[in-house]
């Protein structure tokens, strides 16, 4: 069965991590999966809106650390950063729905998202640092920017995670549901029944303002993540996460 679970249901698209004894830790493969679905969603008159969604208990634990470590991604051409650039340009609403782990990836891409809803049992973490590594995805101009210097700069040096109560209070995410996937697909259907043609051009405005300084910092923050992902700081770090993970 696919890592990528991709349905339509009405007007709506799905996009499900399907990865669940894994945490849902994301590989190329599902990258590529993800950025391809989101192409076509973006293509597709009949979708209207799309929304990202877990199989499992987690919404994802990140990069899968082995995959990553095999095939860093060091090239504008990667599967991640088309992925990431994906989210950047994608044109129509989309919605994510949050239970268990959150880390790295599974935290920045939310930022690119218009409405998130997350479970009681959400918890985001946002561990570059941690693994001698920079943020990505644009986070590092629009975490802060939503949160504030201060507390962006905490949770990105100290790699400190936080539950759902404080990613609402943050504004990370726009409600906290015990079935997060219920309510993600009852706004996304809310949505779909909008008239289409004024729903992108609304989502246009709203993300104009910072859509090329976030296209500027994206591209800083994957040069320097290229370096940094072959470092002998990293390595050292992975080394330290996967000899942490062994022994429990």
């Amino acid at each position: 069965m696919s890592e990528i679970l991709d349905r339509q249901m009405g007007a709506v698209r799905y996009l499900s991590f399907n990865r669940p004894g894994k945490m849902n830790a994301l590989t190329r493969n599902m990258y590529a999966q993800l950025a391809q679905a989101l192409k076509d969603a973006a293509g597709d008159f009949a979708v209207r809106a799309v929304v990202i969604t877990s199989q499992g208990d987690h919404f994802t634990a990140g990069n899968d650390i082995v995959d990553f470590m095999d095939n860093p991604p060091t090239s504008e051409s990667s599967e991640v950063a088309t992925f990431l650039g994906a989210l950047l340009n994608f044109p129509k609403p989309l919605i994510a729905a949050v239970k268990g782990n959150a880390v790295g990836v599974g935290t920045t891409m939310l930022l690119h998202c218009d409405v998130v809803v997350a479970a009681p049992s959400a918890n985001f973490s946002l561990p570059f640092v941690s693994l001698g590594l920079v943020p990505e995805a644009g986070s590092t101009f629009l975490f802060p920017a939503l949160v504030g210097y201060q507390r962006a700069a905490k949770i990105f040096l100290t790699g400190e995670s936080f539950d759902a109560d404080t990613a609402l209070d943050m504004g990370l995410i726009a409600q906290i549901a015990h079935d997060a996937d219920a309510a993600a697909t009852a706004i996304a259907e809310q949505i779909a029944d909008q008239p289409p043609q004024a729903v992108i051009n609304t989502k246009a405005l709203l993300k104009a303002r910072n859509h090329d300084a976030v296209a500027s910092v994206m591209q800083a923050e994957f040069e320097i993540f290229a370096l940094a992902v072959q470092s002998d700081e990293a390595m050292e770090a992975f080394m330290k996460f996967m000899a942490k993970k062994g022994s429990k």
